[in-house]
């Protein structure tokens, strides 16, 4: 065989797809009995599509994977979310709210209405100047840490010889949103939303994550029809049909170098490969090299410096009679995207510190989504589906409490904390299904409940990502070995560009030892 991948997370699943189509003999290996991992979608409840991990796809649609891959053909379809963000006022302020459509006109009006002409001039500005700086990280995210990562962002408007914008890429989301607008509910739902890649908007580097909603005035957010876990099911068609295998329920427990290739021992045998992708997160691919026998010390110092974090946060998913109904708002402007449900950054700042103190939210910041009204696909007649990420949450808490015991309370909150936008919501609410930071390590493989495998703080992205000398992909000491998915370059999130690249790099690395 040529290509043996472990773990059949998105990632992984492109880098197969590329592999196939280019004639190499591939095969990947599952441990559960769903396949893709957090890009998946379960019947939770009788008649309800529920997503296992992400909901909104905002980053795939921007690479050209899908078309590259002729996934449309293997039953793909994407629905456009607009308006892609909702942001309520303050239940009792009488104040509109902010809606973010497609529409950069519509969306600067509705601005204006909430905000004051001023704030809506401002954000016009900062489509125009951090829409052509996203586009650029995009770019960024699709080529292997070094020279052309850099090279990615050439040619950017930069009169005092690059300096300023340095700093710009460099400053806090939060200092960002200082300097550009006045309103503390805009910056309060522009952090809220750049907090969706996992730090607080407080931290060193995290201005490009705010800047990332001025590119989804050109491609929004993207729903695939019939849940998350579409795309998974055809990347898994895509495979198939260019000859590839894929065996679930099928874990691995050893990497083990032998000659010039590579023994991946599962739980019911061993399978040849010259090269192997783990696409699992990267500390479990670091106890296979274990359990292979690779230098434990090395394994041990990697282990040390890769950064988990607390978690990041915790979702409950519901069967409910309607959709949320916020007041004097239609529907058609609520339901179709991300309902940022905070007004001010404060909650932010409180809730990401009482994770790192190992304690739940004083309030949980949540981001309600309600996909049924897009695709009523998802959910049985005369009923709707809602899901409810909340950050930030911790994997272990004080004093030695137990999740177990505390899923049910942090649930009620978050849910209460959507009734305060929307009354009447949790009365609609039938059936949940909860996933704790602790049920999304146990599923999933997210170890810490991050679901980003790492924290994606400044040290550990780009070329620092996962570490600098793994951040190529490959494993010193371990050739014929590759890196792919959240724990690499770019990190998390619904992108496929971890496994383009690394697909690249294998077919690379053959043709340079066929030319040998």
């Amino acid at each position: 065989m040529d290509v043996a991948i472990v773990g059949s997370g998105h990632n992984a699943l492109v880098a197969a797809c590329y592999l196939a189509a280019a004639g190499r003999s591939v095969t990947v290996l599952e441990r559960d009995r769903v396949l893709g991992g957090a890009v998946s979608t379960v019947e939770r409840f009788p008649g309800h599509r529920v997503d296992r991990g992400s909901s909104a796809h905002l980053m795939i649609r921007h690479t050209g994977i899908v078309d590259e891959l002729g996934l449309a053909e293997h039953g793909l379809r994407y629905l456009d979310c607009d308006p892609w963000g909702f942001a309520p006022a303050e239940p009792g302020s009488g104040s509109p709210p902010i809606v973010f459509h497609r529409d950069l006109d519509a969306t600067c009006a509705s601005i204006a209405a909430a905000c004051g002409e001023r704030d809506a001039d401002a954000y016009r500005r900062f489509v125009g100047l951090w829409g052509p700086r996203s586009a650029r990280v995009l770019d960024a995210f699709g080529v292997t840490p070094g020279p052309r990562l850099i090279r990615a962002f050439w040619g950017l408007p930069a009169p005092d010889g690059g300096s300023a914008l340095s700093r710009e890429f460099l400053t806090s989301g939060d200092a960002l949103l200082d300097e550009m607008f006045d309103s503390e509910r805009l910056k309060a739902a522009l952090a809220w939303f750049g907090a969706q890649s996992g730090p607080p908007m407080s931290e060193p580097g995290t201005a490009p994550m705010v800047g990332f909603a001025a590119l989804l005035h050109r491609i929004p957010p993207g729903r695939a029809v019939g849940g998350s876990g579409a795309l998974t099911e055809a990347l898994v068609s895509r495979l198939r049909a260019a000859g590839g295998s894929i065996r679930p329920e099928t874990p691995v427990i050893a990497l083990v170098r032998r000659g010039t290739g590579w023994r991946v021992r599962t739980a019911d045998g061993e399978l040849s490969a010259r090269r192997v992708i783990a696409g699992c997160h990267l500390l479990t691919t670091l106890d296979l090299l274990a359990a292979g026998g690779f230098d434990p010390a090395v394994l041990a110092g990697w282990r040390r410096r890769a950064r988990v974090g607390p978690g990041i946060g915790m979702v409950v998913r519901a069967a409910t009679a309607a959709l949320p109904r916020y007041p004097s708002v239609p529907e058609e402007l609520s339901a179709t995207g991300l309902q940022l449900l905070v007004t001010d950054r404060h909650q932010l700042r409180r809730a990401h510190g009482a994770a790192l103190a190992g304690e739940l939210p004083p309030r949980p910041a949540v981001l309600a989504m309600s996909f049924s009204a897009l695709d009523p696909s998802i959910a049985p007649p005369g009923e709707h589906q809602l899901s409810l990420w909340a950050q930030w949450h911790p994997r272990h808490l004080t004093g030695g409490r137990d999740w177990a015991g505390l899923a049910e309370p942090a649930a009620v909150a978050i849910v209460a904390e959507l009734d305060r936008y929307a009354p009447g919501a949790a009365a609609e609410i039938g059936r949940r299904y909860v996933q704790t930071p602790a049920d999304l390590e146990r599923e999933l493989g997210l170890i810490g409940g991050n679901v980003m495998h790492l924290e994606m703080s400044l040290d550990q992205m780009l070329l620092w990502r996962p570490l600098p000398e793994l951040a190529g992909y490959r494993v010193p000491g371990a050739p014929g070995l590759y890196l792919t998915g959240a724990s690499t370059h770019p990190g998390g999130g619904v992108s496929g560009a971890s496994g383009r690249t690394v697909a690249r790099l294998v077919r690379a690395d053959q043709r340079l030892r066929w030319r040998h």
